[in-house]
This record gives structure tokens, sequence and C-alpha cells, in this order.
């Protein structure tokens, strides 16, 4: 395993440029441990290895971001741990590999939504953007579930609308917004929370609601959600 890991770590080496860590660096992504090597490669890279939890295990173990992002795309959703993802949550220092990990891997497996619930009492700032990260994954992904866990998942939006810092403050308007998309009737329950949250005397409590209203009211959502409507009465009358 140490000779696949060296490997592949010294592929990602090859593959970094100067131009790939300075990009990262303009979007607020530290480069101290980064090899600079585009997402695109690093999805050649996944598609190439194929499912490989062993060896994302011990990607993850360098530290290495890119050898960090690569182990979210290869490592098998069905075997990964409430307790690992609790570990790699802590180990989480920049919004890139919190929204990778939560989008790419943990929102496919039997624990994300016990997840959501308890990072969302986090006080780190990745640990709680995590919560809400994962939050938004599911309200794209999960086509499973019924409204109850976003339902639940409003609540906790409520609670943490007020967190004035950038990357909690942002993983709260996208789960927002993802949750209002979802269908008729979580768009009303998520344009009610967001109309409490523009009236607040709290600065990101009311930027949150007014910029979730925008788009939760506006005529594209609309159209989208009237035409999920039609589609599944449609499926239900064949």
């Amino acid at each position: 395993m140490k000779s696949d890991v060296d490997a592949v770590v010294a592929e990602l080496k090859r593959r970094g440029t100067k131009a790939g860590r300075d990009g990262m660096a303009r979007y607020a992504i530290p480069s101290d441990k980064a090899f600079g090597v585009s997402v695109g490669t690093l999805r050649q890279l996944a598609k190439r290895i194929g499912t490989d939890r062993d060896l994302a295990a011990a990607l993850w173990k360098s530290g290495w971001y890119e050898a960090r992002m690569l182990a979210t795309l290869i490592d098998d959703p069905e075997r990964v741990t409430a307790a690992q993802m609790d570990r790699w949550c802590g180990d989480f220092d920049n919004w890139a590999i919190c929204d990778t990990a939560c989008f790419h891997l943990f929102d496919k497996t039997a624990h994300a939504w016990g997840r959501v619930s308890a990072w969302a009492n986090k006080k780190d700032e990745f640990g709680k953007r995590a919560a809400f990260a994962l939050m938004w994954g599911l309200s794209v992904h999960d086509k499973r579930s019924g409204d109850a866990p976003f339902l639940k998942g409003l609540a906790l939006i409520e609670r943490a609308a007020d967190d004035d810092r950038n990357f909690v403050k942002k993983a709260v308007n996208m789960a927002l917004r993802a949750i209002g998309k979802r269908n008729v009737a979580l768009n009303a329950s998520a344009i009610a929370v967001a109309r409490r949250l523009a009236a607040s005397d709290q600065p990101a409590a009311r930027w949150n609601g007014k910029d979730a209203l925008r788009e939760l009211t506006g005529p594209s959502v609309a159209r989208r959600l009237a035409a999920k409507t039609r589609s599944k009465e449609l499926g239900r009358g064949s």
C-alpha cells in the first residue's frame, strides 16, 4: 500500500503547476501542502484508479490537498463509517475539500443525515460548514427521502443563520436555497424560513433570508417546480 500511495503522490506532484497553486490562493484554498493539480485531472485519475477504499484511507492520511481530494472520489460510500466521517470532518481546513467530500462521498452514505445533525453543533468554521454543505448535497442528490429530514434541516438552518463566518454563512444560504428548490411544499417552508430571517436584526441572518428569497420566489424556480409537479403527476397517471 505504501508503494501505491507513493506512486499516486508522485504522479500528483508531476501533474501540479505553480499556476494551479496560484489559482488556489485566489479562491482562498491553502496551497502550502498542495501541488496545484486541476480538478479535471483528479477526476481522470479517480476514473483510472476506480473504487479503492484502502488507498483512499492512505491518501487521506498523507495530508496532501490533492491526495485528500482524490480520496473522496475513490472511497466506497457503502463502507464509509460515521466514525470515519467525523475524523475526516475534523481535518477539513478549507471549503473545497469540505464540499468535495460532502458532495461526492458523504451524501451517498447511510450516515449522512446523522452527521448533518451532529456537525450543525460544531464550533469550528469548516466543521460547521460541513453540516450545511452535506445538507445542500442531500437536497440535490437524495432521491429517496421524503420531506421530513429536509424540514428538520430547515430548523437547523434557521438556528445557524446568524453565524457571520463567511464559509458557514454561504453554506447555510446554499442549503436553504437547495431545499427550497426540491418541491413545492418545501419551497413554501423554505420561503417561510427565509422571510423570518430577512426580518432578523442579525446581519448574517438578514442577508441569508433576503438572498434566498430572491431566488426562491423568482419565476425560474416557480417554472422548475411546476414542471416537476407535472412530471410527477404524469408518472402517477401512467
